[in-house]
């Protein structure tokens, strides 16, 4: 593939006039890499649905129906992938790296049934900014090699196009601040959130840092107070979310 066109892409991107010529501008790339259907969203807020996240989509008649009512995104590989990737990766990729997973045959019956609606083979890149994950595009349909050099050239492009189309609603100085968190942490809690979102359990983090392993609680309780959360996992998740974690 020429990745000229992925170039010239991330120029004229930045001088699209409107959301209708941007898009026409990507699904002409799209198209020309065989790529049939493809997502650009929004990444959900802590206690926020993922409802009405979606910038600008095309998936094949029906799938989208499909998708929210057997609730495949409780358990689809590519958005799971997506909470812990920091790079650009492939769907069959994602399938791999959860084979251990406990949905692991629920996500087998997702990809099977998406193969029946063209949905083969895909990419999704993550799109960060200094607060953390803020949105994420995927592109798929039939099977397409991209190489490494293509993979980080979508990858810049999916940064471009997102925060173009902010820019056209207004919304890119609403969303580089959104994120950031309203209370002061401690130093000690920064040090226990690291440690509770590289996995580990209460009595882990309490020798890694030299206290007890219900002062751990302590602090953790604290957290799930100062960032709302309702159990660990979701402090876990809100250190992501608003950049506190990496």
């Amino acid at each position: 593939m020429n990745v000229q066109l992925i170039i010239q892409l991330l120029v004229l991107a930045g001088e699209a006039k409107s959301e209708a010529e941007l898009i026409a501008q990507l699904e002409s790339l799209l198209k020309a890499y065989g790529f049939d259907h493809y997502s650009l969203s929004l990444q959900s807020r802590p206690n926020q649905s993922s409802q009405g996240n979606v910038i600008v989509a095309r998936w094949p008649d029906g799938w989208s129906e499909i998708y929210v009512e057997r609730k495949y995104a409780l358990i689809d590989p590519t958005v799971r992938m997506l909470g812990i990737a920091q790079r650009p990766f492939r769907w069959r990729d994602a399938v791999m790296t959860l084979r251990n997973d406990p949905h692991r045959q629920r996500m087998q019956r997702m990809m099977q049934e998406g193969t029946r609606y063209g949905l083969l083979d895909g990419y999704m890149f993550p799109i960060h900014g200094r607060n953390g994950l803020l949105g994420n595009f995927t592109v798929g349909g039939r099977p397409v090699e991209l190489s490494h050099a293509e993979m980080s050239m979508f990858g810049a492009l999916a940064t471009r196009v997102f925060w173009r189309f902010m820019e056209l609603r207004g919304q890119a100085e609403e969303l580089e601040t959104a994120a950031k968190v309203d209370t002061q942490l401690t130093r000690r809690e920064m040090e226990v959130i690291a440690l509770l979102t590289d996995g580990l359990t209460s009595n882990e983090i309490a020798k890694s840092l030299d206290i007890s392993s219900h002062t751990v609680d302590w602090y953790i309780n604290g957290l799930q107070e100062k960032l709302k959360a309702k159990n660990r996992q979701h402090v876990v998740a809100s250190a992501f979310r608003l950049g506190l974690a990496n």
